[in-house]
């Protein structure tokens, strides 16, 4: 079951050994992170054991690799995160521009 969470860790350790600077949204350490609380809205459930091993669970009884579904929720939340920062980019621009002065004649 915690074949998942395995090469999650190692692929973040292998960024931190070369220095290279990727988004890692679902693993923080000490911290629950966005993607995790994205995470436990999305399914409408929390656990104690973690979001890989409740994936790993989810795809074990749907007949699919966790590898692959976790990659598939890993997009969407990235998708859903984007368009969530975007849409507050948007907003604040917009309540900037409505504060400037008009110029006037």
């Amino acid at each position: 079951m915690q074949h998942l969470n395995s090469i999650l860790i190692g692929y973040r350790v292998a960024l931190g050994i070369h220095d290279i600077a990727e988004p890692f949204d679902f693993w923080n350490p000490g911290t629950q992170g966005d993607f995790s609380e994205w995470l436990w809205q999305r399914l409408g459930r929390h656990s104690s054991l973690g979001w890989a091993t409740e994936i790993e669970r989810d795809a074990e009884r749907l007949g699919r690799p966790g590898m692959e579904m976790f990659f598939e929720l890993l997009d969407e939340f990235r998708t859903s995160n984007h368009q969530l920062r975007d849409e507050s980019e948007t907003s604040i621009r917009v309540r900037e521009e409505a504060q400037q002065p008009l110029a006037s004649d």
